[in-house]
Parts: C-alpha cells; sequence; structure tokens
C-alpha cells in the first residue's frame, strides 16, 4: 500500500569533510516540490549542491545538481520507490569539504541521508478516497448518518427538500459494501446520484 509521510523529518550526515543535510517531506506535486527546493537554495547559497527526487502522484523526478550523473537523484529516487511512497520530496544540501567521495561514495552519501531521515520518519498509508451522492426519504436519514459514521467516512453536505440529499467521502474499499447495505435497508428508496451509480 503506498503512503506518504506525516512530517518533514531532517538528517545530516558528515562523511570525509562533506555536510550533508537531508529531509524527506510530504508535498503535493512537482510544483510544490520545485517551490521546496528553490528556498533550500536560498537558504544554502554556499552549498555546491541541492540534488533532490520526487515521486508524486504519478509525477516523479531525479535531480543531480551538477553532481556526477546518476551518483545523487536516481539512488534517492529509488530509496523512495522501495518503500512505496507517494506524495513525498527526498532532498539533500551538501556542502563540500575539498575531498572526492568518488561515484560509489557519493551514491552512498546521498543514499544514506535519506534512508536516515525515513529511519525517524512518521509513515502514514494513503486510502483512496470515493465521493458518493444520495437521495432518500426523511425517514432513513438516521440510518444514512449511522451508516456513514460506522466506516469512518466525513459528511460534505446535507440538504433537506422533498427528500434528502446527502453528499460524503469514504475509503474506496468501504464503498461497495455500504451501498449495498443502504440499498437493502432502504428497499429500493435510496436513490444514487452521479457517482455512485453503477457499485
Amino acid at each position: 500500500m503506498a503512503q506518504t509521510l506525516a512530517a518533514p523529518v531532517h538528517s545530516e550526515l558528515l562523511i570525509k569533510k562533506s555536510r550533508f543535510l537531508g529531509c524527506v517531506q510530504p508535498v503535493a506535486d512537482r510544483a510544490a516540490a520545485q517551490a521546496v527546493v528553490a528556498q533550500l537554495r536560498a537558504a544554502h547559497p554556499g552549498a555546491a549542491h541541492v540534488c533532490w527526487a520526487l515521486l508524486a502522484g504519478g509525477q516523479s523526478a531525479a535531480v543531480d545538481d551538477g553532481e556526477p550523473s546518476g551518483t545523487a537523484g536516481r539512488p534517492m529516487l529509488e530509496v523512495l520507490r522501495h518503500q512505496d511512497f507517494d506524495g513525498v520530496l527526498a532532498s539533500v544540501v551538501r556542502y563540500y569539504g575539498g575531498i572526492q567521495l568518488g561515484a560509489g561514495g557519493l551514491l552512498r552519501a546521498y543514499t544514506d541521508s535519506i534512508a536516515q531521515a525515513l529511519r525517524d520518519a512518521r509513515k502514514i498509508p494513503i486510502v483512496k478516497q470515493r465521493e458518493l451522492s444520495c437521495e432518500l426519504p426523511y425517514a432513513l436519514e438516521g440510518l444514512l448518518r449511522r451508516e456513514i459514521e460506522a466506516v469512518g467516512a466525513s459528511l460534505k453536505s446535507i440538504e433537506h427538500g422533498e427528500q434528502v440529499n446527502c453528499a460524503f467521502r469514504l475509503a474506496e474499499s468501504e464503498a461497495p459494501a455500504l451501498v449495498a447495505r443502504l440499498n437493502e435497508a432502504g428497499q429500493g428508496r435510496v436513490v444514487w446520484l452521479e457517482d455512485g451509480v453503477g457499485l
């Protein structure tokens, strides 16, 4: 199951006088990631490199920022992929210490910076959500409210007219069973609107 992070987590490594400041954090998309990277560049004007990797909603990126190709961004991206993340930015700010690390040393340094930060990170499973809308008689409103509360759904809107119109969000995996229970209890009086049709 895909997961994301609850909050940013930082790490710091010193390897042969080079300082590696790692961070993993939740981000929504590439634009948000690029904004974070721009802030890092502004906050660390003396840094030699600001390397980063992103997995977010099918958008991925691996940026070496002047390090030898494949020694920074790609290894960080693989750490994120290996742990099945989505909506996560990994970044490492490197202050060069004057000693060459070689390709293998760089790869290990960038991988370790991200792995160390992830060790202390609180991971959150990503639960796909679905929005459902229905119309039902007033007599079934109490039942509907109890059912959506029981599955942890969130009520988006409720309108009272000739009938009760309700919209709510719930875990996609819970939707078919909830619809079936409400259809059975409502004996055909629950009408599903738009997305709920065909469940």
